[in-house]
């Protein structure tokens, strides 16, 4: 005769057991997610399906679970970027990724490998097929082999190989690896913000590229600045400088970091309304904003 309590004393132990080994990974599963989809909403909605895919196997072995879940993710991930492209179509103005904020790291010889999850280089992977940017993200980001990753997508590893290939080349065509030092960058970011608050003109100039661009991403509710990218370090100067104008009396700024790369919160009182991220150049300009204020982006930063 089967013992009730016996059983579902086993399924529940077999419950935990799942349960651990799928927190031991959520942190790299969230990585690898994100990086696909550069949305936190989509990304633990992955997640999610992913502990679904997971929990029912119960007691049924798994030789490599890290692997397992990967693939999960990884192609739960790709059916999302589907559904996402989709919603993008119709989207209000420019879109960009969900800043995932933090605070700077406390030691000053911290490493951070900034170029893994940085506002620009997420920039530039939205414009990757949904494939070419899995194999992006599983090979420069988290150093899967080309034979790992055929087992993880389904493709050969000689697909992958020219995957791997075609999205590298498209990366460092718009985006050179090398970058200015993280304390050099969180100083031209509070230079920045000190001289667009305080309007000064000609420090703004002096900060600011030549050919600096600005990208805001306001959604249909978030108070944008441009619906289109805007050049030129003039042209920028001066949106920053009315900008900054209409802020009300209370606002506050923050210093924290996108994944490594120094940023600016704006907080006007009632909350978050701005998150402000620089791409600052090797020469100590900055070639690149990008200006999130959509709410809904912005709801997991206090």
């Amino acid at each position: 005769m089967i013992d009730p309590d016996r059983t579902r004393t086993a399924a529940a132990a077999e419950t935990d057991a799942a349960t651990a080994v799928f927190l031991r990974h959520r942190e790299l599963l969230f990585s690898v997610v994100y990086n696909m989809l550069g949305s936190i909403a989509d990304t633990e909605d992955v997640l999610q399906e992913t502990w679904l895919s997971w929990a029912p196997r119960g007691s049924v072995p798994i030789e490599n679970p890290r692997a397992y879940l990967v693939r999960v993710a990884v192609n739960h991930a790709l059916g999302r970027r589907t559904a996402m492209n989709r919603r993008r179509e119709t989207y209000v103005g420019q879109w960009l990724p969900e800043p995932v904020v933090h605070e700077p790291a406390g030691a000053e010889n911290a490493v951070i490998d900034a170029e893994s999850f940085s506002m620009a280089l997420l920039v530039v992977l939205e414009s990757l097929t949904p494939i070419e940017r899995a194999v992006f993200v599983l090979n420069e980001v988290f150093a899967y082999s080309h034979s790992e990753i055929a087992e993880l997508v389904d493709r050969s590893p000689t697909a992958v190989r020219q995957l791997a290939y075609r999205a590298r080349q498209h990366v460092q065509a718009r985006r050179p690896r090398q970058q200015a030092d993280a304390r050099l960058r969180r100083a031209v970011t509070e230079r920045f913000v000190a001289a667009a608050m305080g309007g000064d003109l000609a420090e703004l100039l002096a900060v600011l590229a030549p050919e600096v661009t600005l990208w805001t991403d306001g959604g249909s509710r978030g108070p944008a600045t441009s619906l289109r990218p805007v050049h030129g370090c003039a042209a920028v100067a001066e949106l920053f400088l009315n900008v900054a104008r209409g802020l009300r009396a209370d606002y506050q700024i923050s210093y924290r970091a996108v994944s490594g790369d120094p940023c600016a919160v704006v907080f006007d009182g009632s909350g978050p309304l701005a998150v402000v991220v620089l791409d600052v150049l090797p020469d100590n300009t900055i070639g690149g904003i990008y200006s999130v204020t959509n709410p809904d982006k912005l709801t997991h930063i206090r």
